[in-house]
């Protein structure tokens, strides 16, 4: 599948704007401002926003692997990679709560925008497994 057509994609465009929000809330919630060394970071905090950031990225890679075989197994193992970070998702959401982000707003608006992508990536497994 071309680039062009994954990136028509609802659930693909739906994972683009995840990382997005992912990025922007992980800047803002950690104590460390550069992006790139928070997995080095002692703070939990840091940690946490490192570890969503590195999800929500890695979620529009494996639709685009998904999408980009014929393998059924690589199908299955995208899916399953992908329902886990969405578990994750959430979890790190719950965790910067009980770190103490004070901005709960923008947490929810987080986990909105999963519940979104959810719902997106449900449809778009099952025309991909049919």
């Amino acid at each position: 599948m071309s680039y062009q057509r994954i990136k028509d994609l609802p659930v693909y465009r739906q994972a683009l704007s995840l990382r997005t929000m992912s990025r922007e809330i992980a800047s803002f919630v950690t104590y460390n401002k550069d992006l790139l060394t928070l997995a080095k970071s002692n703070s939990l905090r840091d940690q946490m926003a490192d570890s969503l950031l590195t999800d929500a990225i890695l979620i529009p890679q494996q639709i685009a692997r998904a999408e980009g075989t014929t393998s059924m197994l690589t199908r299955q193992h995208s899916i399953h990679f992908i329902q886990v970070m969405i578990q994750n998702l959430a979890m790190y959401c719950r965790g910067l709560e009980k770190d103490g982000v004070r901005e709960r707003e923008y947490l929810d608006l987080l986990r909105e925008e999963v519940k979104h992508f959810r719902r997106s990536f449900k449809k778009w497994r099952k025309s991909l497994l049919d």
